[in-house]
């Protein structure tokens, strides 16, 4: 299983925001803070279960939250798809 990119999470955050302006997405976002993004705590499980199922594999939901940035959350999603191959 490939691991997952940052475009990968970009597309699904943008899916589960629900929003067509993906500007705060834009560039280099892997050390910004989410809620600095604009997504809080809400979005980012919607986000963990649109990668769950996708993916295959089961986030912790505490592991999730622990995750502020999207290197974080990546970093965690490819460690378990590693895992999980």
């Amino acid at each position: 299983m490939a691991d997952m990119t940052l475009d990968d999470l970009r597309g699904t955050l943008i899916a589960c925001a629900g929003e067509e302006d993906s500007s705060s997405l834009s560039g280099d976002i892997l050390d910004v803070p989410f809620d600095e993004l604009g997504y809080d705590s809400l979005a980012l499980m919607e986000s963990a279960a649109k990668i769950e199922r996708d993916l295959g594999i089961a986030l912790p939901e505490e592991a999730v939250a622990e995750a502020e940035t999207p290197r974080a959350l990546l970093r965690l999603v490819n460690s378990l798809t590693t895992a999980a191959a």
